[in-house]
């Protein structure tokens, strides 16, 4: 058997402020410009067109910051985790740094939830709170997301209450703060933007703002994922 030609690691990294507007395809060419800027020792695939190996774990949707992204890559020689952050933050934009490296990691296919802080500012924060315990207490939470009925594309009524493992509402000077538990990954998968624009619409309230920032990955016994 020969032995393997590469090093696998994974880089976490934040994606916050500015950042938060660029999409996913646009982050990987930023990582790709920053690892070469770096000097990163990649590997390529084989074949008639080789590329970096480059794997994403859960992109985030845009508009949406973050704590808590992850990168794999692999290495035709090892680094020292510390020297791959040092010099990829040194290449990358002020609003997204890389926050670690690991060298031991599990398989993306084993995160189950995401954790989540949702900021809404509104005219009346503590009627917005209560309004939104209300909503997130009722049985059902209808979101409207596109469809098809045959050829014609339709707005369907689709219940996410059973994607929201656990919720806490806080008032706070800012506004109203909702900290979620969110399904994530391959089995069931809640889009944050898509119940942030469900619940403004069912409190029915005037909003000024809202900030929704990803705090951490879980496995299914709710254990950070790395």
């Amino acid at each position: 058997m020969q032995d393997q030609k590469w090093h696998e690691i994974r880089l976490r990294f934040s994606k916050t402020g500015r950042a938060k507007y660029i999409g996913h395809l646009d982050v990987n060419r930023v990582m790709s410009r920053a690892l070469r800027r770096a000097g990163i020792p990649l590997w390529f695939t084989e074949g008639y067109n080789p590329h970096a190996y480059m794997r994403f774990s859960l992109p985030l949707s845009l508009g949406v910051e973050s704590a808590c992204e992850s990168m794999d890559i692999r290495l035709i020689e090892p680094m020292e985790p510390l020297e791959v952050q040092r010099r990829m933050n040194a290449a990358l934009p002020p609003d997204i740094q890389i926050e670690d490296v690991f060298c031991d990691f599990r398989d993306c296919t084993e995160i189950a939830f995401s954790d989540y802080d949702f900021t809404l500012a509104f005219d009346d924060n503590a009627a917005a709170a209560e309004k939104l315990q209300a909503v997130l207490d009722a049985p059902q939470i209808l979101a409207l997301k596109k469809g098809k009925v045959g050829r014609k594309r339709v707005m369907k009524e689709v219940d996410i209450k059973t994607f929201i493992d656990r919720y806490r509402v806080e008032l706070t000077p800012q506004g109203v703060v909702l900290h979620l538990r969110l399904a994530a990954g391959q089995e069931k998968n809640l889009n944050p933007t898509l119940l942030c624009d469900t619940l403004l619409r069912l409190v029915e309230l005037p909003w000024e703002w809202k900030r929704i920032y990803r705090l951490d990955l879980l496995d299914k016994d709710y254990q950070p994922f790395q």
